[in-house]
């Protein structure tokens, strides 16, 4: 079976790197690429794309809210059609920039905040997803399975691949735990392999209260802002090649 190991990737700022991207690229088969908003530039924008072509790296949109101080974690009062502006500047920055670096974006994953707005209504996750479709009916939507942005990516006729997130917890209801409380993020090289070879060999994580539910995925993420996210993206893509499959970009994985 051919999984996707992704990360968001270019969320730095001028001179200022968050990890090691261009090791980075060399590990994940698909980067999530800041567009500018939340973190990134049209130098770092360019240069990501020029890594994840070379290293044949599924090349996706990662736009967030323009709030670089607060890392586009905090949820900020935008109208609906604030947020699709926001959506259409973004993703049709990073088009043009592969566009000129003779390849495509392939896919499109929300970061932090903008994804937790989105995700809550659904509505304006309709109005969304009808946005990309429009610029891009070719994208790949990434999104946590069951969910909003899911299922309303589906009905705007949008291909979508489910999510496993290595290295946060989850809790009894399939949410992911917040990062403020004890546990939410998973560090620990041993944590991380059990957590990866249980996902792949029964489809089920346990979750921060210790029961064991299902989880429907075909792409795992590593967070690039999680200390030693380059030795824990290494970690899952061995996990992964050690249980017998193959990791790929999401494109294959769809095609599969």
């Amino acid at each position: 079976m051919k999984i996707d190991v992704n990360s968001d990737m270019g969320e730095g700022f001028g001179v200022y790197q968050l990890c090691d991207d261009a090791a980075l690229m060399k590990v994940v088969s698909s980067a999530n690429i800041a567009c500018g908003f939340h973190a990134g530039d049209a130098a770092i924008m360019t240069n990501m794309v020029r890594l994840a072509k070379a290293h044949g790296v599924g090349i996706g949109a990662h736009p967030g809210l323009p709030d670089r101080q607060g890392f586009g974690r905090r949820e900020l009062p935008f109208s609906a059609e604030e947020i699709c502006q926001q959506v259409a500047y973004q993703l049709g920055a990073l088009t043009a920039i592969a566009r000129a670096e003779g390849t495509y974006v392939s896919h499109f994953s929300f970061h932090a905040a903008m994804g937790n707005i989105v995700n809550r209504d659904a509505a304006l996750a309709q109005q969304v997803m009808e946005l990309v479709a429009r610029i891009n009916s070719d994208l790949i939507i990434f999104a946590q399975p069951d969910t909003i942005i899911e299922t309303a990516a589906q009905a705007a006729g949008l291909k979508t691949l489910t999510l496993f997130l290595a290295d946060r917890a989850y809790d009894a209801q399939g949410r992911l735990v917040p990062r403020g409380i004890a546990g939410a993020v998973i560090k620990e090289e041993a944590a991380l392999r059990a957590r990866v070879r249980q996902f792949l060999q029964h489809g089920t994580v346990t979750t921060i209260e210790g029961e064991e539910i299902a989880v429907r995925a075909r792409s795992i993420l590593v967070h690039s802002d999680t200390p030693g996210s380059l030795a824990l993206a290494t970690i899952v893509r061995s996990e992964i090649e050690a249980c017998g499959h193959q990791v790929a970009p999401a494109a294959e994985v769809i095609a599969q």
